[in-house]
């Protein structure tokens, strides 16, 4: 299997956006998201935005994935953070370890930045996944105060 992780394009949008739809009516998120909510994810990935870069996962012509990364700080670690906001890959092409080939790429692209991410708790298999590559739960709950 030769699946390729390239930066998001133009061009990937719609299958991006159709993948969206999946992911936030999963029990990954807890919003079931909207279309703006989607188009701005897009645009932001692909407008150069300082905070958000986009991924997508390419088996020939056809895109079977996407993820998102975000940047932040933290001053609880002491340095800058690279979010991994969203991993999405098809069912088909789940188990054939394209989530473990972007960590690893995400590792390279930003080999001194904390990697952050938020995970379903009661997810077991995945929690164990992302421990393979360092990640630890941390103690506390995140809050979110949404703009108007």
């Amino acid at each position: 299997m030769n699946i390729l992780i390239r930066k998001m394009e133009r061009g990937d949008a719609e299958a991006v956006v159709d993948m969206m739809k999946k992911f936030f009516n999963s029990s990954a998120t807890i919003t079931n998201g909207s279309e703006k909510i989607f188009a701005a994810n897009v645009e932001n990935c692909l407008d150069d935005s300082i905070c958000a870069e986009g991924f997508v996962f390419v088996d020939g012509e056809k895109i079977v994935g996407y993820a998102i990364t975000a940047k932040s700080y933290s001053t609880e670690f002491g340095g800058e953070c690279i979010w991994l906001e969203d991993i999405f890959i098809a069912e088909e092409y789940r188990g054939r370890g394209l989530g473990s080939k972007f960590i690893r790429r995400v590792k390279e692209l930003y080999p001194e930045k904390i990697l952050r991410l938020e995970a379903e708790a009661d997810d077991a298999r995945l929690l164990n996944f992302y421990k393979r590559f360092g990640f630890k739960e941390l103690p506390y709950l995140e809050l979110v105060c949404e703009r108007a």
